[in-house]
């Protein structure tokens, strides 16, 4: 069977580190761990797990600190985690499963990556990472922030998750600072930096300077297609919050340029309609957003409810504005069978049983 090294980097992660490598426990054949500047009991919990517990000077580099921990690796394979991942237990089982069938013709493994959550756990934000790679110099980790190894060789993909799951905020400025640092130095950013670049600017609200970043990455055609979509659906956020709807609208339709609509983009521009009560058109778009096939191995951030809950239950809503309320109420139950919790589903379902009282008609 192939051997398998954990190798981590860590800084103040005491409250979670435990409940990690827990999670990791009997799955790998080596933890590796590389501390860049704790202040608290980090290294502690992590020499309760290895004997491997490096430092790291931090540089404000997560490649150099993550291939240091890469190179400290003796198995044939390496695996990262950040301290707030953890596997569930079916995923463990599945890693197991994995892990038998992995064969040294192998270069990489992707797996899937939950990120958010709705509030019965069920994921809401996912998309696939190089979570194993095989321990040779050439699988090394490139950019100082929103880190990638370039994926080589033989590509397998598996199904057992990595769920992230925070337990307090990280400092929400870091990436920023990282990106504008390397500005301030004379570097250029490439492709995917720029990218991830323009992101940052939007969460910190600087939507103008945010829509150039990312209308400079589009215009030089040189960005992965997946990055390509999304970054039409953050100049669109940027183009709405700057009260530029109109455009907002083109940047959504500009997408479909660079591949196959996506259910995102469709929910995006069915909400576009929504909003301004135009329930036919709105309805058109939510009806292709189910048509959409989900393609996780893409790579692509994909949002699972898009692909189900989000259009049905915003279909039932079009649906009744439309006077059609037998299909509003299909709808809602279409929806019901990817949330049966969903407070709207409740909330419809009580309209709808209103409806059939004598008296409570329209």
């Amino acid at each position: 069977m192939c051997t398998i090294s954990l190798c981590m980097i860590v800084r103040d992660e005491e409250d979670v580190l435990a409940r990690c490598l827990d999670s990791a426990a009997g799955l790998v054949d080596e933890v590796v761990i590389v501390d860049t500047g704790s202040q608290d009991r980090t290294k502690e919990v992590a020499a309760r797990y290895t004997d491997k517990v490096y430092d790291f000077p931090w540089i404000d580099d997560f490649s150099a600190a993550r291939n240091y921990s890469f190179d400290k690796a003796t198995c044939g394979y390496c695996m990262w985690l950040d301290a707030d991942d953890i596997f569930q237990e079916g995923d463990r089982r599945r890693f197991l499963e994995l892990k038998a069938g992995l064969t040294p013709e192998t270069d990489v493994v992707m797996l899937p990556y939950h990120v958010a959550f709705d509030e019965e756990g069920r994921p809401t934000f996912s998309y696939y990472r190089e979570r194993i790679v095989k321990n040779t110099p050439r699988m090394r980790w490139k950019g100082p922030v929103h880190e990638v190894i370039e994926t080589q060789g033989r590509v397998a993909y598996g199904d057992c998750a990595v769920t992230h799951w925070k337990l307090h905020p990280s400092d929400p400025d870091r990436n920023l600072r990282i990106f504008q640092s390397m500005l301030s130095k004379g570097e250029r950013l490439d492709p995917r930096q720029q990218f991830y670049y323009g992101r940052e600017l939007y969460y910190h609200r600087q939507y103008g300077e945010a829509l150039r970043v990312l209308e400079g990455f589009l215009r030089e055609g040189r960005g992965w297609v997946e990055n390509e979509i999304d970054a039409c659906r953050h100049c669109a956020l940027c183009l709405y919050a700057l009260g530029r709807e109109g455009r907002a609208l083109e940047a959504l339709f500009k997408s479909f340029c660079y591949g196959l609509p996506r259910a995102e983009v469709c929910c995006d521009i069915g909400q576009h309609f929504f909003d301004r009560e135009d329930w036919q058109q709105a309805a058109y778009w939510y009806t292709r957003a189910l048509e959409c096939e989900r393609r996780d191995g893409s790579g692509a951030f994909v949002l699972p409810d898009a692909y189900g809950y989000i259009p049905c239950i915003q279909l039932c809503v079009c649906s009744s504005r439309l006077g059609d309320e037998a299909a509003a109420q299909a709808y809602n139950e279409r929806a019901a069978a990817f949330k049966p919790e969903s407070p709207a589903v409740a909330y419809n379902r009580a309209y709808f049983a209103s409806l059939a009282r004598p008296g409570t008609g329209r």
